[in-house]
């Protein structure tokens, strides 16, 4: 039988700017990644998300960024090793501060925005990551792109890890994800969108942008939590899935 993950980055208003329709999409999911206060989120945001998906029993996870709240995140920026490191820790242990406060244990960590596509080519930067998460709990799941130099470097340190594919994102023929600077990069048809999951969980292929069949591995399958669309998406997306005989389940029970 077939099973996936179905997440979602979420937690990213702050102060009084309102991102995403966190409370309608929860219900809908197995893992929501946490912003954690640097690419979006805040303190306050983050307990009442901690606290939503506790009662709505979704599985939760880190999302840490690059300290970029102007730019959501989403802009290539030059680090060294140790300050990744540190940066991830820093804001693991900062939701994870709001987890245990809740009762609640964290399940994975999923590296936010350019943090993220950085990783999936960089590998001292993946390694970096992984050996924050390591060190701040080696039984964490590190979720990155399929194919990525983050996963391989988290298997080189027995790091738990989970192959993430993207509903609502066009992917290059190399299985990286289409920069958000190009028209299309994010998809909003629901149908397609759907149609697409479906063939990442039983056939591992995605078409690419150029129209060539990529390879991946979907243990997880993200929506992104801004897109506004991405309420339709997610419903249309576990309709679908029904009608396949594929069940939804958090990483935590893969």
């Amino acid at each position: 039988m077939y099973k996936v993950d179905l997440n979602c980055d979420l937690g990213e208003s702050f102060g009084a700017y309102k991102i995403g329709g966190d409370c309608d999409v929860i219900p809908f999911i197995t893992s929501a990644n946490v912003a954690c206060g640097y690419h979006a989120g805040d303190p306050c945001v983050m307990a009442e998300t901690v606290a939503l998906c506790k009662a709505l029993r979704v599985s939760v996870g880190a999302h840490p960024g690059f300290r970029d709240l102007e730019g959501f995140g989403r802009r290539n920026m030059t680090i060294s090793e140790k300050e990744a490191e540190n940066l991830i820790l820093y804001q693991v242990g900062a939701l994870d501060a709001f987890c245990r406060a809740e009762g609640v244990t964290l399940q994975h960590v999923k590296p936010h925005g350019a943090l993220y596509n950085m990783a999936a080519k960089d590998k001292k930067l993946a390694s970096a990551i992984c050996r924050a998460v390591y060190k701040y709990d080696p039984s964490l799941i590190l979720l990155g792109l399929a194919g990525s130099e983050m996963l391989n470097e988290a298997r080189g340190i027995g790091l738990p890890c989970a192959s993430e594919v993207f509903a609502d994102r066009e992917y290059e023929d190399d299985g990286t994800l289409v920069s958000r600077s190009k028209k299309g990069s994010v998809i909003h048809d629901g149908e397609r969108v759907a149609e697409r999951v479906v063939q990442m969980v039983k056939e591992h292929t995605v078409k690419s942008v150029n129209g060539k069949i990529v390879e991946i591995i979907p243990d997880s399958i993200c929506v992104h939590g801004d897109n506004p669309e991405a309420l339709e998406l997610i419903v249309k997306i576990r309709e679908a899935l029904a009608r396949e005989n594929i069940a939804i389940s958090p990483l935590k029970n893969s």
